[in-house]
């Protein structure tokens, strides 16, 4: 199922997820909308639910109610090993604590991801080589033990962007980064984006990374029901209204 550029690359209608055993939603977003290339932050302070909502946009995690459309297909529609493909062709995952595969090389990690895609086998090994060398990783056999974390970090950018995914998913990307390096992997992140026409919802806490952004809103808002489309927020689409 290709994703297709007439279409949005994340539209979200009436999302709610609650917890087992708990008596409030933790994620409610009334919808949320980002066309492709386009670039989107989302703050929120610790436990407000940022990475589950990532989770609930990849199919990680189902919601109690709502649809996630990635393309123009209903993630949660899909059974489990068509979501698994679906999701490793179409949607890029930063995590800030990385999850690279450990124990392998540089090398072996892009292609991992690129097993999933519909770019022809034969070209995978000098995609993931030129992608590498774009952000300035030349060692591709070195193993993912051997690299520092900013290393690390650009590995992981390049694995989210080597199927040329609709959608890309950054969670705190800069977490585990010194100030300096946070900027410079900020960087190679949104040009990646930019260069392949993909979408990026970036989660965070780290108000320093907001300037980065056009569009703008805050967790706690959409959970509250108080968000607005106001400058710099994240417009709803139809009437405006998040709940």
């Amino acid at each position: 199922m290709p994703h297709h550029d007439d279409k949005p690359a994340l539209s979200i209608t009436g999302l709610r997820y609650r917890y087992p055993r708990a008596t409030e939603d933790v994620i409610a977003i009334g919808s949320l909308r980002l066309e492709p290339g386009e670039q989107a932050v989302l703050s929120g302070r610790s436990g407000s639910g940022k990475s589950t909502l990532l989770h609930l946009i990849a199919g990680l995690m189902d919601p109690v109610g709502g649809r996630v459309l990635i393309g123009g297909v209903d993630i949660h529609a899909l059974s489990g090993p068509k979501r698994d493909r679906f999701r490793g062709r179409t949607i890029g995952m930063v995590f800030q604590n990385h999850q690279l595969l450990h124990g392998f090389t540089v090398l072996e990690n892009v292609l991992a991801a690129l097993m999933f895609s519909r770019i022809p086998r034969a070209t995978h090994h000098e995609r993931a080589l030129l992608l590498l060398g774009s952000l300035g990783i030349n060692t591709p056999s070195a193993r993912i033990d051997e690299l520092s974390i900013g290393q690390q970090q650009r590995v992981a950018v390049a694995r989210a962007v080597a199927c040329s995914p609709a959608l890309v998913l950054a969670d705190e990307p800069t977490a585990a980064l010194d100030p300096g390096y946070a900027a410079a992997a900020m960087d190679m992140l949104q040009d990646a984006c930019r260069t392949i026409n993909a979408a990026l919802l970036c989660v965070t806490h780290d108000l320093s990374l907001i300037d980065r952004f056009d569009r703008h809103d805050r967790l706690e808002d959409q959970a509250a029901g108080t968000g607005s489309p106001a400058s710099g927020s994240v417009p709803s689409p139809g009437t405006g209204e998040v709940v």
